[in-house]
């Protein structure tokens, strides 16, 4: 009986998280439980409760999680000051006019919306909100409006510096420095926020550019289903690229400033976050929309996300230990060790299983309780660990996507209008998942697009 208990401990925290209990608690109280179960069984070392304060301990004092509330902070402020929403006017004035220009300008806004934030949920419904009427009303094709907004809502999983990528960057350090010492390195080597940041630009630039490809193709072809948007104001060129310049520069300067100061070294990225925070304030001064209202609206936004992820990190890290306690990690690891095709096989059962995981749990919940089992397994194979941290991310990004259970569809639908048909949205996002499928595929081929960057840093 004994034996069987890491995997019935599994199945049973999937079943009760499916069940839509609080990830936090779920993950916590069913670990307890099983690991009083397990010790009355004999087949459970206590030992392993007794690292958990000290766990806990090291999380609260992990300064490059100090970067979340920041980033969280400055992707809120840019939303709640409506910066984005003037990003998206002047972007419509400026390629509006061509077919399918609202819809780049929708992916071109999401796409730096998305990187400030980095939640799925807060910039799937944020567009929603902003573009999706918009471009309906413009006579767009309804599936066409509805994949658009939810394709770019999850750029925020590759595109730095977002939230996914600070957490999958501290998880994917603490797994590599892990298989290291599997391996017998007692010096190990680290990978840094920042160099999965390096390594997540090109293929995010990729993403983004198919997208972009994708909508400026399909208006070519078909014009009447993303017609040019009708302007009362007729443009000079002059006043094109003044438009340009203002809708663009200011958000773009921030995040310039912000990656920058981390690739180059001059601030790891809690400092960095905090250069952001305090631009997004600037800006939203200058737009003169920083009051006490927007600041308690950011803040009340800040301290919940922030909240949620600590406490599912609390939970996870009970999580991880129980199932260590019952040998799970060696369970996984004699597993994936004796698949027939070695690397290959176990990496394709492990992105499979994310990908599956992707549609009961969010970003936070898989980065903490499934990638810290399976990562040092993987690492420890010889892949490399800039390459799986941006693969898991546009996998994740990809099952965030995906019919019939996508987070972001379910995000899109309850802020869109009643006349958009539910088949609509699942129609128009088949096209962006073949794309991402398709990056999945040149990644696997072409591991330099990943590991280029950070390699020249380096």
């Amino acid at each position: 009986m004994a034996e069987f208990l890491p995997i019935l401990f599994f199945l049973v925290i999937c079943l009760v998280l499916m069940a839509g209990y609080p990830v936090a608690f779920s993950l916590a109280g069913v670990s307890l439980l099983f690991a009083s179960l397990g010790t009355m069984l004999g087949g459970f070392d206590s030992a392993y409760l007794g690292l958990i304060p000290n766990r806990i301990y090291g999380i609260l004092i992990n300064q490059n999680l100090y970067a979340v509330p920041l980033f969280v902070f400055m992707g809120s402020m840019l939303e709640k000051s409506r910066i984005a929403d003037d990003l998206l006017k002047n972007m419509a004035l400026v390629f509006g006019r061509m077919p399918g220009g609202l819809g780049i300008s929708v992916i071109v806004v999401g796409m730096l919306l998305a990187a400030s934030t980095g939640i799925v949920g807060a910039t799937v419904v944020t567009m929603g909100i902003l573009s999706l009427p918009t471009m309906l009303k413009a006579g767009y094709k309804p599936s066409l409006a509805a994949g658009t907004v939810c394709a770019t809502g999850t750029l925020g999983q590759i595109i730095p510096p977002s939230i996914c990528l600070v957490l999958l960057g501290e998880v994917i350090s603490n797994s590599y420095q892990q298989s290291q010492l599997n391996s017998g390195v007692f010096a190990p080597d680290f990978v840094s926020i920042g160099d999965l940041f390096a390594g997540a630009i090109i293929p995010g630039l990729i993403l983004v550019s198919a997208y972009a490809g994708y909508v400026f193709i399909y208006a070519r072809l078909r014009a009447e289903d993303a017609p040019p948007l009708e302007q009362e104001v007729a443009l000079t060129k002059f006043g094109m690229a003044i438009a340009l310049v203002k809708g663009l520069m200011p958000p773009v300067f921030l995040m310039v400033a912000v990656l920058g100061s981390i690739l180059f070294g001059i601030a790891t990225p809690t400092e960095a976050a905090s250069v952001g925070a305090l631009g997004a304030m600037l800006l939203a001064a200058a737009k003169r929309a920083l009051n006490l209202r927007v600041m308690h609206e950011v803040a009340i936004e800040t301290t919940k996300v922030t909240s949620m992820v600590y406490l599912i990190l609390v939970g996870a890290t009970i999580f991880s230990s129980v199932f260590r306690g019952f040998g799970g990690d060696l369970l996984i690891e004699e597993l994936l060790n004796g698949l027939p095709g070695g690397v290959i096989s176990a990496t394709l059962i492990v992105m499979l299983l994310i990908f599956l995981l992707g549609f009961i749990l969010d970003f936070i919940e898989i980065t903490f309780m499934v990638v810290p089992l399976v990562g040092p397994i993987l690492l420890g194979m010889g892949l490399d660990p800039i390459w799986l941290g941006v693969m898991i991310a546009i996998n994740l990004q990809t099952s965030f996507l995906t019919p019939p259970f996508g987070f972001s569809l379910f995000y899109l639908r309850s802020v869109a209008p009643i006349k958009l048909k539910t088949s609509d949205i699942y129609r128009g996002v088949v096209p962006f998942i073949v794309i991402q499928i398709s990056l999945m595929l040149l990644l696997t081929f072409q591991p330099k697009f990943v590991t280029w960057l950070p390699s020249l840093l380096h």
